[in-house]
């Protein structure tokens, strides 16, 4: 499956086509096309624009070097570094580390100053290590943090691992590495990745689920749960994998096999833990409203939380001889109003009534469905597209509302975990009971009329609103025709409860929590089983954490027992309180425990005595920014509330919700890949028409031979043949994975950093394009030698700058304080790649200036500290300054530098206007006069005529009357 994006936003210099526009100069500067890094570089680059003028040395203007020159100087063959980040990115990293510049510290803040809590959602550390997709919200929440430090707020801008879970399981049944090995192996990869890009997290708080300390507190709260009946166990038909020995949740089942590894699951019944989180729907739901997220994951959350109002009905089911029984189905519906049409009634295979009402005749077929319907996943089964599968029961149910006997069916679009597991079908209302009807040829019956026209049949299910017809019964006293379908719901629920047939009913698509796997790598669940009653006891909290025990087969059993229980000796244990022998349990928690609240543990993660300390909570709760994914806009974030409403109840919390405002980063798939099409002869086909045609080859095309035109790609030799632009989702598999230590190797972190935030907007999605990141990095080459000056032949950099201690112009404060206004407000609304290209146009303005004063590179040097902060860190150094500039007051615009102080002047010559003229906004009518007879656009209708009369009106018009007899003839 591959992601095709509309072709404007594939142009080859992709980060401009994403950023604001800048003037032609900033982008011939920054856009030239370079090899990608997959391509031999050469012993030299070249590049045909020359800058017109540079700061050299001695602080005045250079006009002789050029970009080629600027860029690479070469020396004895040896390819010259643009600025010497392969020195200044690891010595200032070293600073930062023995220094713990960031270090927010523990027990002695001065919580009198503002907080800001910025969170990146918890990877989890992978074999693979980082792409550069990952460091996409982890610079955004850095330039966040950095720019927060230094308008002096505490800020609490941590790292972390969600370690446990099934990857490193699989890892080590397949190679008997322990998971606990590979786990820190690939958290130390992590670490010294996240290190090499200079982000600002506080590493004395970094903390691992899979740690003893840690998962002790989670364990803790699996106590409080239990304690008050949140946590409960029942046996409920799950998603069985016997490959993988474990549960799967409904999202890691695709088309009937798993997603991990493509094996086979079956659904089938175990004792499983679960957790009521059911009890907080309508918290989890209702308190939404007053959250900074983003409207489509607060919907999705609702959609997933599936509020409904509605009733519940009785359906007796009747005997053999047409009698009714006193086995009753219990249906939910959320159209009361429909009910003389339900002419069939469909139960969930999986039903615990079936097998007491299935006929003789219809056993048979009634097993093979259920075995059938076992193998599929709730999400296969609900899929509005798939074909209606089901079998009668032979039996029937009484109808309360008409009397009458309706037939029992099963179906697998119908969920036993989901309302009552059963449905009143009503076909000439409803798109999938219609289907199914239609299939087996049962009654459909129109009970709502549209207003707006008159249907005689119901060959398509009709689901709007309406008038109620074909809807009496004297027998049963209910009479709802004529009556809106609105008004004839209300009626219904109240005749439903009148004459015991059912009631009121508010229903949630919310499921309880299914909290067990049957896994080895994951945390032990706080409870034993007493050995004579297996009786159920939770352990008490001194007994926390309850450790792992060491295993060397992590194997599946097969049978459904968890790969704990091989460990007998750690299994068999007593009751603490009673003495009585027991045994332990053996299911472990899933990986989505640990994340729920981690974000806790990072306010106080060195506590011994208790999950966070109060004050600490109350000071930095809530989190102020939390960015990830969006794949996790439902179930972590959910599972996460949930915790944290629980742990609100209990006085852990101070706060109803954890995550004020959440961010979810766009992807960056991988570069843009250009596809042509061709026929069995050989011959190229254009992709405008290649529907019309069948057995088309496809072949990728190299990008050099690729021009664009208009809103498509073409071949360059041939532009009648129009190319596929695709870009994928990185991957393995794939080969299109971009290792940013390649990356970092080549450009520098900085320059990293830089393109990932000037790409396009932080919320979209786009394909990584090497060639973009030549652009930034040569930006920062720019920055680089504007303040420290050009190198000498050999390539090398003098020490110190080129900035002079002398008062800053009018004109340079006007620059440097609009670009202060821009980049502040940018930073603030995260629209980090505007604030880039506010930062690339200050240096073309400084580059035109004769002399650099070194306030204003001071200024700047700051304002690109939250993007590029090994560069700045090294020019605050050179500018004069020994300790880091992390905590440094960020600059503040000055209001009066923002007025603009020239103005466009229309010029009327008899009352018509001939042009416009740039004038200060002072000018006097004199100056403006004369200003226009200089206009090349406007001298030609001034020169040699006089001029009878002049209206000025300043900052508004200029008027030139002309005396009429002079006026030449033809002149226009």
């Amino acid at each position: 499956m591959y992601t095709q994006f509309h072709t404007s936003t594939l142009l080859p210099t992709l980060p401009l086509t994403h950023s604001p526009p800048l003037s032609r100069r900033t982008i011939l500067l920054y856009s030239h096309r370079l090899p990608p890094l997959h391509r031999r570089r050469p012993t030299s680059l070249r590049f045909p624009l020359r800058i017109s003028s540079c700061i050299n040395s001695t602080g005045t203007i250079s006009s002789s070097l050029s970009t080629e020159e600027e860029e690479e100087r070469p020396s004895n063959n040896k390819r010259v570094k643009a600025y010497p980040f392969h020195e200044i990115e690891p010595k200032w990293q070293r600073y930062w580390e023995e220094h713990k510049t960031f270090r927010t510290p523990h027990d002695d803040l001065d919580t009198t100053k503002p907080k800001y809590y910025v969170l990146d959602m918890f990877p989890y550390p992978s074999g693979a290590g980082l792409h550069v997709g990952h460091p996409l919200g982890y610079t955004a929440t850095d330039i966040l943090a950095r720019f927060k430090r230094m308008q002096g707020f505490n800020v609490l801008h941590p790292m972390g691992w969600d370690a446990f879970g099934l990857p490193a399981e699989q890892y080590a049944i397949q190679t008997g590495t322990h998971p606990k090995i590979t786990t820190l192996r690939n958290i130390e990869r992590f670490r010294s990745q996240l290190r090499s890009l200079g982000f600002s997290y506080d590493w004395d708080r970094e903390i691992s689920t899979t740690e003893p300390d840690y998962y002790k507190w989670t364990q803790w709260i699996f106590l409080q749960l239990l304690k008050r009946g949140l946590a409960y166990q029942a046996e409920v038909p799950v998603n069985w994998c016997p490959a993988l020995g474990t549960v799967l949740a409904n999202e890691e089942v695709v088309d009937g096999v798993s997603e991990r590894g493509g094996h086979p699951v079956i659904r089938k019944p175990m004792r499983q833990w679960m957790l009521r989180i059911t009890a907080y729907a309508d918290s989890l739901l209702e308190d939404l409203n007053d959250l900074d997220w983003p409207e489509s994951i607060k919907e999705m959350q609702r959609n997933w939380i599936g509020r409904s109002e509605g009733a519940e009905v009785e359906f007796h089911v009747m005997d053999t001889d047409g009698q009714q029984t006193d086995i009753k189905i219990v249906v939910y519906t959320t159209r009361p109003d429909t009910i003389f049409g339900a002419t069939y009634l469909v139960l969930a295979p999986e039903h615990i009534l079936l097998s007491s009402m299935v006929s003789e005749a219809q056993s048979k077929h009634v097993e093979e469905y259920k075995e059938l319907a076992a193998r599929k996943s709730d999400l296969e089964r609900t899929e509005l597209q798939k074909e209606k599968t089901g079998v009668f029961t032979g039996c029937y149910a009484r109808n309360p509302a008409t009397g009458e006997a309706i037939p029992i069916w099963i179906a697998d679009y119908v969920l036993g975990s989901y309302g009552t597991g059963a449905i009143m079908a009503v076909p000439a209302h409803d798109m999938r009971d219609h289907e199914f009807a239609s299939k087996y040829n049962l009654p459909i019956c129109g009970v709502v009329m549209p207003n707006d026209q008159n249907i005689s049949s119901f060959d398509k299910a009709y689901s709007g609103d309406g008038t109620v017809i074909n809807s009496s019964n004297l027998t049963t006293g209910l009479d709802i025709n004529g009556l809106s379908n609105k008004e004839a719901a209300s009626e219904v629920t109240k005749w439903l409860e009148k004459s015991g047939n059912g009631k009121r009913k508010v229903n949630y698509k919310l499921r309880d929590w299914l909290f067990a796997r049957q896994r080895y790598w994951g945390e032990p669940i706080p409870v034993i089983f007493l050995g004579e009653t297996g009786e159920t006891v939770p352990l008490p909290e001194t007994e926390l954490p309850i450790t792992l025990p060491e295993l060397d087969d992590f194997t599946p059993t097969g049978s459904g027992e968890p790969p704990l229980s091989k460990a007998a000796s750690w299994v068999k244990t007593f009751d603490p309180l009673s003495g009585k022998p027991a045994e332990r349990e053996t299911n472990t928690m899933p990986q989505w425990a640990g994340s729920c609240w981690y974000y806790l543990r990072f306010m106080d993660p060195k506590n011994s005595k208790m999950l966070v300390d109060k004050a600490k909570e109350a000071y930095w709760s809530p989190v102020d920014v939390y960015v990830g994914g969006a794949e996790h806009a439902v179930l972590h974030l959910l599972y996460a509330r949930f915790w944290h409403k629980v742990l609100y109840d209990i006085g852990v919390v101070s706060k109803k919700e954890p995550f004020q405002c959440v961010i979810n980063q766009g992807i960056i798939l991988g570069e843009v890949e250009y596809i042509a099409y061709r026929d069995p002869d050989g011959n190229l086909i254009s992709a405008d028409i290649v529907d019309e045609l069948t057995e088309l080859s496809q072949e990728r095309v190299p990008e050099d031979e690729v021009r664009k035109s208009g809103d498509s790609y073409v071949l360059k030799d041939n532009p009648t043949i129009r190319l596929i632009a695709r870009a994928h989702k990185m991957s393995k598999s794939r080969g299109n994975v971009i290792n940013p230590d390649d990356v970092v190797s080549e450009y520098g972190a900085d320059s990293l950093r830089l393109y990932e935030m000037f790409m396009g907007p932080l919320r979209d999605s786009k394909p990584w394009n090497t060639s973009g990141i030549e652009g930034v990095h040569r930006f920062l080459a720019r920055a680089w030698r504007l303040i420290v000056g050009s190198p000498s032949p050999s390539g090398e950099f003098k020490d110190g700058t080129v900035a002079l201690d002398e008062e800053p112009s009018t004109d340079q404060l006007r620059s440097l304080h609009k670009c202060i206004d821009k980049v502040t407000e940018e930073i603030e609304a995260t629209r980090f790649n505007t604030g880039i290209s506010a930062m690339m146009e200050f240096i073309n303005a400084a580059y035109k200036w004769k002399k650099l004063p070194r306030s204003t590179a001071e200024a700047f040097v700051l304002l690109l500290s939250p993007y590029a902060p090994h560069m700045a860190e090294e020019l605050w150094s050179r500018l004069g300054h020994s300790n880091s500039l992390a905590h440094e007051p960020f600059p503040k615009a000055n209001p009066e530098y923002l007025k603009e102080s020239t103005l466009v002047l229309p010029v009327q010559i008899n009352g018509k206007t001939r042009g416009t003229i740039e004038v200060e906004k002072e000018c006097s009518e004199e100056d403006a006069f004369r200003l226009a007879s200089q206009d090349s656009r406007l001298s030609k209708f001034l020169d040699g005529q006089k001029v009878k009369k002049r209206i000025y009106v300043p900052g508004k018009i200029l008027n030139v009357i002309l005396d009429a007899k002079k006026v030449k003839v033809g002149q226009r």
